[in-house]
């Protein structure tokens, strides 16, 4: 099991605008939140003489609190937040779109009514409209120099036109349409507001997926979910046990159904499965309904690089009894068509995307212990294998 290699760019996807690539290596310096620090000192050097390594591991322990409702635990520190995001991506913010940074964009506005300077937003805007004038401009000189151009060929004469076409390297917006406009008051002049940063609520919390949570706890130890019923730490078992009867039906906190209980094929695993596979491999994992697939995977992260893989994950079962027998519904365990599988490759394909898809091998009841299940020990019985979905378009795949 092995992750194939890309035939795209082998720097993790489309590199993203490098005007805050420095202050970016900087800030996402870690992979992963628990850092391992070697000693260059020469007590180091001389434990290291004797066998006794110098490494230090800096675990800075998080808590979250598990919400069996939205399938997801919740980090409400944002000094946690922060620290799982920037080493490692983890999790997104509930009010974002995926970093936390919900507080920063309302003190931004906030200093936007103050007068102190423009919004994303609004830069966002201001830079629409100068796109648009610059095409309008460059439409209207074009026109005009086919029509200097057209006047001489019917007078018979050489065409010296003395349009200038402006070019995206040269061109300048114009400030003021009308010269002797009075140039408009600076939002400083018009509004200038006090406002105190601190009297912005921190209303955000970062949501962790269950995979996220559950290799946070048991892979890294630096993650402790607190029971909602009881607030209390929740031990290993406990969580283990938690995240598989959230899939239960009906949802009884605690409580999971004869039915559902003791089963291979719980979407808990299933997806744990395919995560815990990608994430030791060293990928960062995000969610991937955007491009109406399970998973993204990215070489170092959202804001290096644009994802490089697509992931469909799709469940199989050793044992067809077992796949008639069950009560869940997982998603892509019955074959799909190739109009869906064409519809997904193509998006994914516009967006510079390998489609991936991942069979998770479900073991068979027959076969492994349903002691197993009790713990994480059953995950050694799944097993993962990639198929490289690529289209093919006869005019860049000739050779």
């Amino acid at each position: 099991m092995s992750l194939i290699g890309s035939t795209q760019n082998r720097q993790g996807g489309a590199r993203k605008g490098g005007a805050r690539r420095g202050e970016n290596n900087r800030i996402y310096a870690h992979p992963l939140p628990v850092i391992v620090e070697k000693s260059h000192s020469w007590a180091g050097h001389i434990l290291g003489l004797f066998g006794v390594s110098g490494t230090r591991v800096i675990n800075p322990h998080f808590t979250g609190i598990f919400d069996p409702d939205t399938r997801s635990v919740w980090v409400v520190e944002s000094k946690d937040a922060t620290i799982l995001w920037r080493r490692g991506f983890f999790g997104k913010g509930d009010l974002s779109r995926s970093e936390p940074s919900w507080r920063a964009r309302q003190i931004s506005a906030q200093r936007a009514a103050a007068g102190k300077y423009m919004t994303a937003e609004e830069i966002r805007e201001k830079r629409r409209a100068e796109r648009k004038q610059f095409k309008l401009d460059r439409a209207a000189a074009i026109a005009q120099a086919a029509a200097e151009a057209e006047a001489a060929f019917a007078e018979g004469r050489e065409s010296k036109s003395s349009v200038v076409i402006p070019s995206g390297a040269t061109w300048k917006p114009q400030q003021f349409a009308d010269e002797s406009a009075t140039p408009p008051a600076t939002p400083g002049e018009e509004r200038s507001v006090e406002f105190d940063e601190e009297s912005v609520p921190d209303l955000e919390h970062l949501q962790l997926t269950l995979q996220e949570a559950f290799f946070l706890a048991w892979n890294l130890d630096c993650l402790t979910i607190i029971d909602p019923t009881t607030s209390e730490p929740m031990t290993l078992k406990r969580i283990w046990t938690s995240f598989q009867q959230v899939h239960g039906i009906p949802n009884i906190p605690g409580v999971m159904p004869e039915i559902y209980a003791n089963r291979f094929d719980n979407p808990s695993l299933v997806n744990y499965a395919a995560y815990h596979y990608y994430r030791s491999l060293g990928w960062v994992i995000k969610g991937g309904i955007k491009f109406c697939v399970d998973l993204l995977l990215y070489k170092r992260g959202p804001v290096f690089h644009h994802a490089e893989f697509a992931i469909v994950v799709i469940p199989v079962y050793e044992d067809p009894v077992d796949q008639e027998t069950s009560p869940f519904d997982l998603a892509n365990s019955q074959p799909f068509s190739w109009t869906w599988l064409s519809t997904v490759n193509r998006v994914n394909s516009q967006v510079q995307k390998t489609l991936i898809l991942t069979y998770v091998s479900i073991p068979a009841r027959s076969r492994v212990s349903q002691e197993l299940l009790s713990s994480p020990a059953c995950l050694a019985h799944y097993t993962v294998t990639e198929v490289v979905l690529r289209r093919f378009i006869p005019a860049r795949m000739r050779d």
